[in-house]
């Protein structure tokens, strides 16, 4: 069994995770190596059998003709920063003090990932593990978001920047505030606006609405091509509520085959 299907089955989702009428996953180039404890890790969180067996029963994602909306970034700051390459963001973050959040964090998290990347992938903020490590998407829930790009055969390290719209971890993972936001959104622009990604992926509510300017629920958000600053964009669900919610992780693979397909076209 290759690398792919078994990440698959342990998660809970095969077959659904092999979009119908392709090549298998497995034939797609994955450079990923999980260590054994990563994987242990992913199968702590599996569907359980009836989700599961409800989500082998459902439909596979097909392209779409998807709606295009036009939105600006929210709450952009002045562009006063005198951010000259990536190493000038992170020493601006590294001494941020626009909020409250620099008084409890550990480390700022800026990003990970290929700068000039053709995916930019955008989440909420960091947790515990992120705060400590300094890195996005290193606990719980970025073993799931690895383990979902490479089923989709996107390259992590090679293919994807990975950054949240806030860079300090709020006290106790609880929501981040309009100010707190606010206070980063002009390093988030000059992330975008630097990595000229092909595609955005919003992770989670947070994140879409900060770039949407909406307010619309996830679900209405989904499977539609928004466009941020003549960027295509896609909403799907932050993977730290898919360890909440397994039985949403079908619509997510949807999502995810909607990526792989927009990169591909």
């Amino acid at each position: 069994m290759s690398r792919s299907a078994f990440v698959l089955q342990e998660m809970g989702l095969s077959p659904l995770w092999r979009p119908r009428g392709e090549p298998g996953i497995q034939d797609s180039p994955v450079n990923l190596a999980t260590p054994p404890a990563e994987a242990a890790a992913v199968a702590t969180v599996a569907t359980p059998p009836r989700a599961a067996a409800l989500a082998s029963t459902a439909p596979a994602a097909e392209p779409t003709t998807v709606e295009v909306n036009e939105a600006p970034l929210q709450a952009k700051l002045p562009d006063v920063l005198p951010i000259q390459d990536w190493d000038s963001l992170h020493a601006h973050v590294a001494a941020c003090q626009r909020c409250e959040l620099a008084r409890t964090r550990h480390n700022v998290v800026v990003g990970r990932g290929n700068q000039q990347a053709r995916l930019l992938i955008i989440g909420e903020a960091p947790g515990e593990q992120e705060d400590r490590q300094g890195l996005p998407f290193v606990g719980k829930a970025g073993q799931l978001l690895e383990n979902m790009l490479a089923a989709a055969g996107i390259h992590s390290e090679q293919d994807v920047y990975i950054c949240n719209v806030v860079k300090c971890r709020p006290p106790g993972n609880r929501n981040p505030a309009p100010a707190e936001i606010a206070s980063c959104a002009s390093y988030l622009q000059w992330q975008i606006d630097s990595v000229k990604p092909d595609l955005i992926v919003a992770l989670g509510r947070f994140a879409a609405h900060t770039l949407l300017n909406s307010q619309a629920p996830i679900s209405t958000l989904r499977k539609q091509l928004h466009h941020v600053q003549g960027h295509p964009l896609l909403v799907t669900f932050h993977p730290a509520y898919l360890l909440r919610s397994p039985g949403e992780k079908a619509k997510a693979w949807q999502d995810w085959h909607q990526v792989k397909c927009q990169l591909a076209g």
